[in-house]
């Protein structure tokens, strides 16, 4: 049976808890919205790639 590790974070309830959570949430929304949408557009991109991936495939456009 495995023990837990020593190194868990001590569980803080109250004022100290949540002022944690609010810097992690307003760090998190800190990122510009130009940069989200240039990262999902380079994920969209490298995601398309894959050959194995699951769901509807993108139509190929045949070049007149």
């Amino acid at each position: 049976m495995k023990s837990e590790p020593a190194t868990l974070p001590e569980c803080v309830e109250g004022p100290e808890a949540f002022q944690r959570f609010d810097n992690a949430v307003k760090s998190l929304l800190a990122v510009p919205h130009s940069t989200i949408v240039r990262r999902e557009r380079a994920y969209k991109r490298r995601s398309a790639k894959n050959p194995r991936r699951r769901g509807p495939k993108p139509k190929v456009k045949a070049s007149a």
